[in-house]
């Protein structure tokens, strides 16, 4: 996993590059950094309500990516409707059921990576639970200190780039119908 996160940083910082004019010596932009925690809650008869949020200080862009809702150990056989209440693109809050799980026909769905922008609240809409909540809550920063090192690392790697031979055409060969 650490081998693809680096392969992934280092195509996103290519990519950051090459946005910012930054092949040739242009500018370069600042770093990113990409971290990424686990998530899990419990809604049930007791607790029908969680909201996830971060600091708004903050100046990172914070992601919520849903894996999975599943009932656990003393779930009954009943209908556990789970909500979210979150901001649609007019910042407007909205209220979307996301789950339906009942213990002897679907006590588990995965949601594969379902990303929601904070704050998000879920709610047990009906049903006892409890049902677990679980995913990634993910971190990426800019920073813009960028060190005397970073730098001349960055003009060294440019210069590389600059001797790289430009890929020619193959050469036909004769003699062939």
């Amino acid at each position: 996993m650490a081998a693809g996160t680096a392969a992934a940083l280092a195509f996103l910082s290519q990519e950051s590059r090459t946005r910012a004019g930054g092949i040739g010596g242009l500018r370069v932009p600042a770093p990113v950094t990409m971290d990424s925690f686990f998530f899990g809650c419990e809604l049930s008869g007791h607790t029908r309500s969680f909201t996830f949020k971060v600091e708004e200080e903050d100046d990172a862009e914070h992601v919520l990516a849903l894996t999975m809702l599943c009932l656990t150990e003393g779930a009954k056989d009943e209908c556990n409707v789970v909500e979210v209440v979150a901001r649609n693109h007019d910042h407007q809050e909205i209220a979307v059921p996301v789950a339906n799980l009942k213990l002897s026909c679907q006590p588990m769905l995965s949601l594969d990576d379902f990303q929601l922008q904070p704050p998000v609240t879920f709610r047990l809409k009906s049903g006892s639970g409890p049902v677990r909540i679980t995913g990634r809550h993910q971190i990426v920063t800019i920073s813009n200190d960028v060190s005397e090192e970073e730098e001349s690392e960055e003009e060294g790697s440019e210069e590389e780039e600059a001797e790289l031979c430009p890929i020619l055409p193959a050469k036909k060969q004769g003699g062939r119908p």
